[in-house]
Parts: C-alpha cells; structure tokens; sequence
C-alpha cells in the first residue's frame, strides 16, 4: 500500500512539475508596433494642440448646467452602456470559468437500487451457474466521490486562461467605447436642439420683419404709391421664410426626442425641460489635443481591438494543443454495500486512483484545420487593429481641419450679417426716398435671413465640431467610468441578492 501511494505521488510531482517546466504551446503574444505620427498635421486657430491633453470632463468647458445634467444621467441610465456592462459581466464569468478549468472536478454521488440477477449467469464460463441458496435479489448501497484532474502539461488550458483575461479587457475597452459615443452624442444632439430653437428665433423675427414690410407696401399700393408686383414680391419672400419653420420645428423635436431616448427614457420625456429657449453652448476658446502618440493608449476602441487581437494570438495555442496527449489523474472513493446497516463499514468501502492519457490519432484533420482557424481570426485581428489605429489618427485629423476651418467661415459669416444689416437700411432708406426700386429692398431682406441663418448654423457647427474632437481623441471616459463602475457594481449586488433568494 505504500508503495502505491508512492508511486502515485512520484506521477503527480512528474506530471505537475512537467506542467510548470513545459513552455505553453502556440506564439506568445507582442503588442504590434504602429506607425504614429510626431504631430497633427492641422494646428488649431486658438491653442496648441499638441499640448497636453485635458480630457476628462470635456462637456463642462461649455459652462451649460443643463448638458451637464443630460451627460450625467445618461451615464446612469443609457440602455446600449447597461448592455457593455453586462459583456463586462459575461466576460468576467467566462474568465472564471477558464480558471476553473486549470483545477481538478470532484463530484459527490449516491445510489439505492433494489435489483435481481439473473439464476442462470454464467460465473466462469459455459455450464457454470450460481449455487443454490444463493439469493438473487438484494439491495444496492452506494455512495462516494469521483475526481478528474486533466493535467495541463502543453499549455492548451494556460492559453484559454490568456484568452478570456484579454477577452475581460476587451469588455472594459468596449463599455468605455460606448461611454463615449454616448458622451459626443449627447452633447452633439443637445447643442443641435438649441440650435435649431435659434434658428426658430432668427425666422420668426424675419417674419415678423417681413409681414411689416408687406403691409407697408399693400398700404402704398393702396395709396397709388407702389404696384402689385411689389405686393406680391413681398408676399413670396414672406411665405417662403414661413415655409422653413416646420421643417426646423420638425428637426428640433427630432432632436429632444434623441436625446430622450439617449437617456433610456420614453423620446418625449425631455419635451417640457427643452422647450425653453436656450443659446448654443459656446465651444472652448482652446482644446489641447495631445500627441499622436498618446491617441493609441487613450482611444478605447483602438485598446478594445488591441486586446482581442492578444485573445485571438492566444487562441492558435488552445488549438494546437489538441495536438498532443492530454493527461490525467482520476480517482474514485466511496461504500458499496446490500445492506443500510453496512453501508459505511470498513469492509464497504472501495477506492481507485492513477493516471491516464488520451491522444487523438485520427480525426480527419479537423485539428489542424481549427489551427488554420484560428491562425486566420488571428490575422484578421491584426489587420483590424492597425485599421482601427489608422482611423483613429484619420478623425483626429478630419475633426481638427473641421474645427480649424469652421471657424474662418464663420467670421467671414459674422462679416456677412453685418453688411446685410447696413444694406438692409439702406435699401430701406433709398425705397422710402423713392431712390431705388422695392425689389432691393427684398434683396436685403433674403440677403439679410440666409446670413444670419448661415451664422447661427456656423455657431452649432463650430460647437459639433470641438465635441466631434473630443470624441475622436477618446476623452470622457475617464470621468464617467468610475460612476458607471459603481452602477455596474450595483447591479453586481442586485443579481448576487437575487441568487440567494
């Protein structure tokens, strides 16, 4: 009995320290080197944007109290973020159920049967048969424990266990990919909102403008002072600047009713807060975008393609060690017995423990072929990842020539509405002199509307636009994270209470 007992720890040193000596199969991962840029290549009119980027909080450089409160909330409650988290969770039990793996299974088992044998089995061969008085039914105790340890010396196992923990890292750079498309989308539809209220104003004051003038030049052509194709020139100028307030009406609710549904509300739950009118949110006058080379570790989806492309290079190892034998310690322990009252008697009990192996010979190469797999969604994980890295430099770039030059039209538009006003005056004052024909005067009137329209859609593009950088460069998360963590943790709570119950 020592001697077995020997020999059965003599195998399970050899095996575990096999285990521990044997390298894991399959390519040990390297993070892949991308080429970056030194410097963005558009600078910003107002600040350096190469500095040092200030991310964290992006929204609150706007110094809206109201965008604050809708970012803040939509962090708690937004429905595509409770779906991230919940990945997160898959991930994480997934993760431990790979570590689980690593460890040997024991299992608990118990039996009753009431059974009878047959009165003409064969005890050793043909003619042989029970004696007589020998019973043929009995009952059948059973009890006892089994355990199975598959003993992980090519590291097939080790390589899953890599595999899921890159997989939990890919579900936390998921959720912070989606915390910030939630943040842009926020604040882009909030600063569209108001700027369509805006819009609303500049046309309603047309309008109102525009009816004037058109009751002026109806009393003129009464009087014999004007005729009536100027009433009617100014009839169409008027029911066309009426004929865009639905449509920017229609855009508005559109918007609040985004922006609803963004904070995991019904789409008309934010009509009533709203509907008061608002300015646009003023973008910064500076926004620091760091460097190029900081964009790789700060964007989550870039981090997010770089971590499922580390589980895939692990996965070609959990594949090919199906090519080789797998090893095993089972044991079995428990009481057999006829008889309740001898169920656990020392005479009862049985046990069996030693190795065993098992190696595939043939499967038609459907190893191998898993081995092509996986090579593949490696080499696909790859190229996704250095695309990713790209487009993440291409937004930066395409959102800071945005900014940059949004900007210069503007200014040339505030320049335009000034000289609009002054020819409006003039046009004005010329008509009612009689110097100058009413058809002018509607010139300056349109001329006047467009470009006060181009200008407030200049200050929300300029808005979009910084938020639009913000987004690209990654920023936001680093704020929201921790409360959406804790929301996340909460549910943790809520589903470990349920399971008890």
């Amino acid at each position: 009995m020592k001697l077995n007992r020997l020999s059965i720890m003599a195998l399970l040193a050899l095996f575990t320290g096999g285990c521990a000596d044997v390298p894991s199969v399959g390519p040990d991962y390297h993070q892949p080197a991308v080429s970056t840029p030194a410097r963005w290549g558009e600078p910003l009119n107002g600040g350096e944007t190469n500095g040092s980027a200030a991310l964290a909080g992006w929204w609150k450089y706007f110094h809206d109290s109201e965008l604050d409160s809708l970012i803040a909330r939509a962090a708690k409650s937004n429905l595509d973020l409770k779906i991230a988290q919940a990945r997160v969770r898959e991930a994480r039990a997934e993760y431990g159920i790979a570590v689980g793996n690593l460890f040997p299974t024991v299992d608990a088992s118990g039996s009753y049967a009431r059974q009878r044998e047959s009165q003409n089995q064969p005890l050793v061969g043909p003619g042989d048969h029970l004696p007589p008085g020998i019973p043929f039914e009995n009952n059948y105790y059973q009890s006892g424990f089994d355990a199975s340890w598959e003993i992980d010396i090519f590291g097939g196992k080790r390589r899953a266990v890599e595999s899921a923990k890159a997989q939990v890292a890919a579900a936390q750079f998921g959720e912070r990919d989606v915390l910030v498309t939630l943040l842009g989308d926020v604040a882009r539809n909030y600063v569209e909102a108001r700027g369509y209220q805006r819009q609303l104003e500049i046309a309603r004051e047309n309008i109102r403008a525009q009816e004037q003038s058109l009751a002026l030049t109806q009393n003129r052509y009464t009087n014999g002072l004007a005729n009536n194709l100027d009433v009617q020139q100014a009839s169409t100028l008027l029911a066309t600047t009426r004929a865009v307030v639905p449509t920017l009406e229609t855009a508005l609710q559109a918007s609040i009713h985004r922006l609803g549904v963004l904070l995991g509300q019904p789409p008309e739950a934010l009509q009533t807060e709203l509907s008061a009118v608002a300015p646009i949110p003023t973008a910064p006058p500076t926004v620091p975008a760091g460097l190029p080379s900081e964009l790789l570790l700060r964007r989550p989806d870039v981090r997010l393609a770089e971590r499922q492309l580390a589980a895939a290079t692990a996965n070609i190892g959990v594949a090919k060690a199906d090519l080789f034998p797998k090893f095993y310690l089972t044991g079995v322990a428990g009481f057999q017995g006829v008889s309740a009252d001898e169920w656990f008697t020392g005479d009862s009990k049985f046990w069996s423990v030693g190795p065993a192996v098992q190696w595939r010979i043939f499967d038609a190469g459907r190893i191998r072929a898993n081995i092509k797999v996986q090579n593949a969604r490696q080499e696909q994980a790859l190229a996704n990842y250095e695309q990713t890295a790209l487009s993440a430099f291409e937004d930066v770039e395409n959102a800071l020539v945005a900014y940059a030059k949004e900007q210069v039209r503007r200014r040339s538009l505030e320049d335009a509405v000034k000289s609009s006003q002054e020819s409006l005056r003039l046009a004005n004052q010329l008509y009612a002199n009689g110097l100058s024909d009413f058809i002018n005067v509607l010139d300056a009137e349109r001329s006047l509307y467009q470009a006060q329209d181009a200008l407030v859609q200049s200050d929300r593009t300029v808005s979009t636009d910084v938020i639009a950088l913000y987004k690209s460069l990654g920023g936001g998360w680093e704020t929201q994270a921790s409360s959406a963590s804790a929301s996340a943790a909460a549910v943790n709570q809520t589903n470990a209470n349920r399971e008890r119950l």
